[in-house]
């Protein structure tokens, strides 16, 4: 993983302001930008078929008030889920977690996010997570991390598979003394990923003073790129990753940009 003197960008659910999110066209895109990696979203279909959507309903497909739950995986494939970006958008069906791997794990690092709903069951919680960690047993290291909201989904995933680097993801409302009794109550946790808008020098040192790792979402301006950078996060996720691969490489060698 990335130490201080080098950030990692990540493109958020691929190139996500050329193509549709979650798509195979937003990732393609982000990859040509030459990203470090991508990160994406897990949620199951009705019939529990692990795909990559992020919102909690299908309004973008004008589908209001429906979820992805509401549908078998067959469904979800026969749906559009590029019209609502552009009508020009070659169609695209739900991308399945299996396939998304297949493509994709080889050429750059991946963060999963597991969607955890208060509607589902937990056996739906945790068949979500039991998925998603033996489709990437075969990963080594930290090239793919497995991120969630819900820490419940994590200690279940630890305690299956303490072998795989997990990342609680932190609410806008959580500061530096969260992130600190967190990682000191959990020490299983491979790290933190925080909101932009928490990110000062005191949320990197609760991280850092336990010997864990830092992503931050979502840096979109040169404000919070540059202060992302400065403070030498680990992972920095954007919906323009183009631009945080231009500022990090527009630094001055040896360098951060100034926050």
């Amino acid at each position: 993983m990335a130490t201080p003197d080098r950030t990692l960008i990540f493109a958020h659910r691929g190139a996500n302001q050329e193509a549709a999110e979650n798509t195979r066209a937003a990732f393609d895109r982000a990859l040509e930008h030459s990203v470090d990696g991508m990160e994406t979203d897990i949620q199951l279909s009705r019939d529990e078929v692990a795909v990559l959507w992020h919102d909690r309903f299908l309004d973008k497909l004008g589908l209001p008030g429906k979820r992805i739950d509401d549908f078998d995986y067959a469904q979800l494939r026969a749906m559009n889920f590029a019209a609502h970006f552009s009508a020009a958008s070659r169609p695209e069906g739900v991308v399945c977690l299996q396939e998304f791997l297949a493509a994709y794990r080889a050429r750059c690092r991946l963060l999963l996010e597991i969607k955890n709903r208060e509607w589902e069951e937990p056996s739906r919680h945790q068949t979500k997570v039991r998925q998603t960690l033996e489709m990437i047993a075969a990963a080594t290291g930290d090239h793919i991390l497995v991120s969630s909201f819900d820490l419940g989904s994590l200690v279940y995933a630890h305690r299956i598979g303490p072998q795989f680097p997990l990342v609680l993801n932190l609410e806008p409302e959580h500061g530096a003394g969260f992130a600190r009794a967190t990682l000191a109550e959990q020490p299983f946790l491979y790290g933190l990923c925080v909101h932009i808008s928490t990110l000062d020098e005191a949320m990197v040192g609760s991280v850092r003073e336990r010997g864990k790792r830092i992503a931050v979402y979502t840096c979109n301006s040169e404000e919070e790129i540059g202060r992302a950078l400065g403070l030498g996060v680990d992972i920095l996720i954007s919906d323009v990753p183009q631009k945080a691969l231009a500022l990090k490489g527009a630094a001055p060698s040896g360098r951060r940009p100034a926050p």
